[in-house]
């Protein structure tokens, strides 16, 4: 492309109530906007003296400025004065040069009034750099990083948006205008272009391109979407920033008010679901003004938006940065090895897997083994008995079977008994190579041991023994006389009798249970028919499990009730269950005795917004002692008496108070939610919270009547070990972030605690720590806390603002590096949040609060990307053990595994990956 030379000459007098332009001996005069956008379009292009007068300027002596003029840009060669002496480059002329790119969209004007309306347009601009006396504006380099990030984003079509490519786009058109006479009405042009889920967005995007196209009606033919996706799916910066500047600037004038930046702030959080930014427009317009308007003249131009947008991302250019360079670091040590060898691919396959489950490796095997051997036992008894003379193999497999029941059935007890496993946990070293943290997992794989025996029991007596006993003749059924009578001449004899009937029971209550308390049941995964929901839900889980009783009563008469055992001390069913049972039902007791004789008194509750309930409670006692991370059950008799529900304790140990958040998911903490909404009310200003009561209200406000509140525990859980980790990665998913809050509440109280410590000795208070402060610094082994926070809803952040805004002013050595990402806001570079993304980093800088969040924390939109995650803390800790602890939906529970073992693999760094169960 061509280029020609218009030559600009400022002499000492110019009248800057307008702008008069002179192409060869012609002049027209001009008024109004000077820095409005392009819209003409030539081929053509020409260079012609330009004579200006400027009686503004601060200078005696007049000074050239030579434009270069090209198809759509105008660019700033140098300034020089009419003596020849170049003047030294000033910064914003560099701006000038680099920013005043204008895009053209009409044909057919005159090379004349082309020329004439670039120079127009540059002209505002060029009489703020005429004076050089004066201090320049801040100047915004493009090549800088934050600039060279920013400038691979405002992208109107996403990978997952518009990765089809035009294609896609058309085949959509196609489908969508079938039935529209071959036209795509503008209500629909969000959904064909891939925006369904920004409707209002993709409207406004829709009238800007109409406006620059200039087309007229809500509806648009192939050709015309065509020439809208080339513009959208440009990858040029200055073009989106067109396109941006445009959806800002509804009426075309080349200028943007504050009302057009309220609007477009109001569309994009509409767009991100950011309901607190779009009550708070208005504030957040007026800021952008402040800023950027500060001659207030009451708009800003295109290029001041442009410097807000490539300011907008410095805050994420570190992390961007950094992780090229961790992924370069790492991209040797990740290489998976190849092996041509199958056999060492085996080996190598094997090995890794039992060095990350050895744990489990020999619980299981200790496990199966034992089955296997009573099994056998049996197998080989019964084999050598008469019975084997007359049913065959068949009494043997039922026997088998009925010995490995039960051990199942006394062995399942036990990783519910949760006072002892937190014992063990806390008191002896067993956590060593047992499991403790598997508990419910091992309950679960003994339940499919207990099906498993069920199984071959009752089919191998029912399809096989009974049908023998029948139709034996009768020398045979001589043998069995001794134990069955009389031979029965129908199959119901048996079916009939305390053992079939006792049997038959226990699998119906037992299948009843365990289909209950499958995840497709447990956590309403199934939409059952409006009679049948109640079968659905924590609640039918839980009342489905107290079918045990009846099931563990029903087994003991099983047992007592054999058909060919008599004596007492070979019905061994009881003394499998005897110490289990026992153990069990203290357990209850203990739970029972224990919550209602410590009571717990309500101190605070506030709701916050996605339906969370906070409940602040006294501690039963003065030595009533948990541990970060740990978790205890709570009961209201106001919901139901009988129902106790686990939930992770979000108070500190040394905190003077007990705090549960509870989520409303399920049938009871609705009730809950819904009992204790009665007595609160809006919380006074300065508080947060939908609704909020506090026993501590002051005189001129009733105490409220809170619902009785019984609660059961401490209970151990695998986040309680996080001190034995010098480094830890806390991760939580929305309301799975409570005993992760915990956690980094706990960090901050020992890093007090140990600062102080430290002052103390330092200025002599102190000659020597105490045994107690030698114990902690022994215990607390903690450094570094890395917590990753994900939140679908803004309002979520409320739940634990103090805590994150406590962390930022105590955290003065950056033990604990917070991240809060909120998933329901577009990825940093998409357009529907380029403004969230401005104001943000507008916002934090001036007031240092973070708009999405309300903390002083900055947040992330969209998901991490959890191997950049891994990857950074396996370089910043090389030969370190980091513990990896998270709390949330069992969706993420296998990457976030796979990448521990993967990382744990291949780099120094080994990550131990530990998750919540209840």
């Amino acid at each position: 492309m061509g280029t020609d030379d218009l030559r600009v000459k400022f002499p000492d007098h110019y009248d800057h109530h307008s702008d008069t332009e002179v192409v060869g001996n012609d002049k027209m005069a001009y008024s109004g906007p000077l820095s409005g956008p392009l819209n003409n379009k030539r081929a053509a292009r020409k260079s012609a003296p330009f004579n200006i007068p400027d009686s503004a300027s601060s200078h005696d002596e007049p000074f050239d400025i030579t434009l270069d003029v090209r198809d759509d840009t105008v660019a700033v060669h140098y300034v020089k004065s009419t003596n020849g002496a170049e003047i030294d480059e000033d910064p914003e002329l560099s701006l000038l040069a680099k920013g005043l790119e204008k895009s053209t969209s009409s044909f057919g004007s005159s090379i004349v009034k082309n020329a004439s309306s670039r120079i127009r347009q540059v002209s505002h601009e060029l009489k703020r750099f005429t004076s050089f006396s004066k201090k320049p504006p801040p100047r915004f380099d493009r090549t800088k990083s934050a600039a060279t990030h920013a400038l691979r984003g405002l992208k109107f079509i996403s990978k997952t948006d518009g990765g089809g490519g035009w294609a896609a786009v058309e085949k959509r058109f196609d489908e969508i205008t079938a039935s529209t006479n071959r036209v795509l009405p503008r209500a629909r042009f969000g959904e064909c272009i891939g925006m369904k889920d920004s409707k209002e967005f993709a409207g406004e995007l829709f009238d800007s391109l109409t406006r620059r196209f200039n087309i007229t009606g809500d509806s648009i033919t192939k050709g015309q979407l065509r020439e809208f996706w080339d513009q959208i799916s440009d990858q040029s910066f200055d073009s989106r920033l067109k396109t941006f500047f445009n959806m800002v600037d509804k009426d075309a004038n080349g200028r943007i008010t504050e009302e057009e930046v309220r609007e477009i702030i109001s569309l994009s959080a509409s767009a991100n679901k950011l309901s607190n930014i779009q009550k708070q427009a208005e504030e957040y317009a007026a800021l952008i003004m402040e800023e950027l308007d500060t001659d207030h003249l009451g708009y800003i131009m295109i290029d001041s938006l442009e410097m807000l947008l490539l300011e907008a991302p410095n805050h994420t250019v570190k992390t961007g940065g950094e992780s090229r360079n961790l992924s370069k670091m790492l991209s040797q040590k990740l290489k998976p090895t190849q092996f041509d060898n199958p056999v060492r691919r085996w080996w190598d396959g094997i090995k890794y897997f039992l060095l990350d489950n050895w744990q489990r490796v020999w619980v299981v095997a200790l496990w199966i083994g034992v089955m296997a051997g009573l099994f056998v036992y049996k197998y080989i008894q019964y084999r050598n008995r008469a019975a084997y003379e007359v049913m065959g193999h068949c009494v043997c497999m039922a026997k088998g079977a009925a010995e490995t029941l039960k051990l199942n059935m006394a062995l399942i007890l036990l990783p519910v008994c949760r006072n002892t496993i937190t014992w063990l946990r806390n008191k002896t070293k067993l956590g060593v190579v047992v499991p403790f943290d598997d508990n419910l997992n091992f309950h679960k794989v003994i339940a499919l041991g207990i099906v498993c025996g069920v199984g071959i029991h009752a089919g191998y007596h029912l399809a096989c023994d009974f049908p023998r006993l029948v139709h034996a003749s009768e020398d045979k059924y001589e043998l069995m006389e001794q134990y069955f009578g009389k031979q029965p001449k129908s199959y119901w004899h048996f079916v009939k009798s305390v053992e079939g009937i006792t049997g038959i029971v226990m699998v119906v209550l037992m299948a009843i249970a365990f289909t209950l308390a499958t995840p497709w049941f447990r956590r309403n995964k199934l939409k059952l028919p409006e009679p049948l929901e109640k079968l659905t839900g924590f609640n039918a889980f839980w009342y489905s499990h107290h079918l045990f009783v009846i099931v563990y009563t029903l087994l003991i008469i099983h047992g007592y009730h054999l058909y060919l055992t008599h004596k007492w001390y070979k019905k061994t069913t009881w003394m499998y269950l005897a110490i289990p049972a026992l153990l069990y039902t203290c357990e209850r007791l203990i739970r029972a005795l224990r919550s209602s004789i410590e009571p717990v008194a309500i101190e605070k509750v506030a709701i916050y917004p996605g339906n969370v309930l906070a409940l602040h409670m006294s501690k039963p006692h003065h030595g009533f002692r948990y541990k970060s991370g740990q978790y205890m059950f709570v009961n209201c008799a106001a919901v139901s008496p009988f129902e106790w529900h686990p939930f992770s304790i979000t108070s500190a140990p040394g905190e003077v108070y007990l705090s549960v958040h509870i989520r409303t998911l399920g049938d009871w903490t609705r009730q809950l939610r819904t009992v204790f909404s009665e007595v609160c009310r809006p919380p006074p200003i300065g508080k947060s919270g939908l609704l909020r009561a506090d026993c501590m209200q002051g005189s001129n406000n009733p105490i409220p009547n809170f619902p009785r509140v019984l609660i059961d525990g401490p209970y151990g859980a695998p986040a309680q070990d996080y001190k034995k980790y010098e480094v830890v990665l806390l991760v939580g998913l929305g309301i799975g972030a409570t005993p992760m809050i915990s956690i980094v509440k706990d960090i901050v109280s020992n890093i007090r605690a140990m600062e102080e410590e430290e002052i103390a000795l330092e200025n002599g208070n102190m000659t020597t720590p105490s045994a107690l402060q030698q114990r902690r610094r022994e215990q607390f082994k903690t450094r570094r806390a890395y917590f990753y926070w994900v939140t679908r809803e803004q309002g979520s952040f409320d739940w634990f603002k103090g805590v994150m805004n406590e962390v930022a002013e105590l955290d003065h050595n950056n033990v604990i590096e917070l991240h809060n990402y909120c998933t329901s806001v577009y990825e940093e570079g998409d357009a529907r949040s380029a403004l969230i993304c401005m104001l943000q980093s507008l916002n934090h800088a001036k007031n240092g609060v973070d708009i999405v969040s309300g903390t002083k924390v900055m947040s992330h939109f969209a998901k991490p990307n959890w191997r950049n995650v891994y990857k950074r803390v396996a370089l910043k800790h090389p030969h370190s053990r980091v513990g990896v602890f998270y709390c949330g939906a069992p969706a993420l529970t296998q990457e976030l595994r796979r990448l521990a073992l993967d990382f744990s693999h291949k780099t120094t760094t080994k990550f131990d990956f530990h998750k919540e169960n209840f």
